[in-house]
């Protein structure tokens, strides 16, 4: 096993346990799996490895919170969004190969830590409550998808600035995230990311992944929900800034 995805026993068992846990808060809130593997694996995987590997777990999750999503999603507003990802995720795949390997992993913990601390401080922006601002929300988000596979929480911005209800939110958030992998995995084929390494890992990390997810929708409680989200993105912050600060001192 560990030959096939070319990672050392030690490393295997991080990744396994921080892709369950992952799962466990996708199932909770609706989005942050990514994120939260990127936080932490990226400081022993660069994101270029990380990106086609995590397309399996939000394809995965995603299509277990389908049903959910379909029935409480704006679906209008989660198409537009991901027409204009499809639009930026080329620009920031070729972003992610050009850069550096260590600036790469400190570019991906500081769109983390801002994303995250935006999300927390509840930024409104005005602007993105339009037609236009949908679409550059969706361009935007394709870019940091393809520097670092984040783009549900910039959506997550601009459903925030919609003033939507938190059902709706998360459920047009799996749609994104449902939709919007879909032309992401013709785009790492075409860039070449997407390698049989890459999707072997994929695989192999599904089974805890969503194991984590169902456990956490069985859990979701409406009456807790206000607390989820404070709980993650403060989590994301302190794992990405610990990244960070690794980083920089082992630089």
């Amino acid at each position: 096993m560990t030959a096939t995805l070319a990672l050392p026993s030690g490393d295997l068992a991080w990744l396994t346990a921080i892709c369950f846990l992952a799962g466990l808060v996708r199932g909770f809130t609706g989005f942050a799996l990514s994120a939260l593997v990127m936080a932490t694996a990226v400081l022993f995987l660069p994101p270029i490895e990380l990106i086609p590997m995590l397309w399996y777990l939000e394809m995965g999750a995603s299509l277990m919170m389908l049903s959910g999503g379909l029935r409480d999603a704006h679906m209008p507003t989660a198409v537009l969004l991901v027409i204009g990802t499809w639009i930026g995720w080329p620009i920031g795949l070729s972003l992610t190969q050009s850069l550096p390997v260590d600036t790469s992993k400190l570019t991906t913990l500081a769109i983390i830590v801002t994303l995250a601390a935006l999300q927390l401080a509840r930024l409104r922006i005005p602007g993105l409550a339009s037609r236009p601002g949908t679409v550059i929300a969706g361009v935007t988000a394709g870019i940091v998808s393809g520097l670092a596979h984040v783009g549900g929480m910039i959506v997550a911005l601009y459903v925030l600035a919609q003033g939507s209800a938190a059902r709706s939110m998360r459920g047009t958030l799996v749609i994104y995230l449902f939709l919007s992998s879909l032309g992401a995995l013709g785009y790492q084929i075409w860039f070449g990311v997407m390698t049989e390494t890459a999707a072997a890992r994929g695989l192999a990390m599904l089974p805890a992944t969503l194991l984590g997810v169902w456990i956490g929708s069985r859990l979701f409680n409406p009456r807790w929900e206000p607390f989820y989200r404070p709980v993650c993105l403060g989590l994301l912050i302190a794992l990405a800034g610990a990244g960070l600060i690794r980083q920089g001192l082992s630089g």
